[in-house]
């Protein structure tokens, strides 16, 4: 698009960022009912995927802090969702464990995130989903390019 032509509605990135905004307060809303929050979910999906990882694995994963890890595995082992114990092979490192409680923790939240994928396809039929995919993906590319050129 040249200067001359200027968008005819809110462009695209204030859009995409107020629908963004929009939609995670309400996945945040969704986990809420659930008595869960999105790092929770998070660290349980990791945990999920690799049982018994340490806190290590699970900062790399989800692209946190060592110390914001340590802040919600504590409260969530406080809550009594997760074990923690010295990895036999690293002392220094700690295995960590989903408990029951923590298991059906994970699936009520799983059960929310499913209701709340749902209610977002409603009205948009399975070629829209995967074009709106497509295009979410290019915009991530333009964006990711544009920041390789600024550094």
């Amino acid at each position: 698009m040249s200067m001359d032509q200027r968008p005819t509605g809110l462009p695209i990135g204030m859009q995409l960022d107020q629908v963004a905004r929009a939609a995670s307060r309400a996945f945040d809303d969704a986990l809420a009912a659930e008595g869960g929050s999105r790092p929770v979910w998070l660290i349980m999906i990791s945990l999920k995927r690799n049982p018994h990882a340490n806190q290590r694995e699970i900062a790399g994963n989800l692209g946190l802090q060592g110390a914001t890890v340590t802040h919600h595995l504590n409260a969530m082992e406080a809550d009594g969702l997760l074990t923690r114990e010295r990895d036999t092979a690293n002392r220094r490192a700690h295995v960590i464990t989903l408990t029951d409680e923590g298991n059906a923790v994970f699936h009520r939240l799983a059960k929310a995130a499913m209701a709340f994928d749902t209610k977002l396809r409603a009205g948009i039929s399975a070629d829209e989903i995967a074009t709106l995919a497509d295009l979410l993906t290019r915009l991530g590319t333009n964006v990711a390019r544009d920041q390789s050129v600024e550094t």
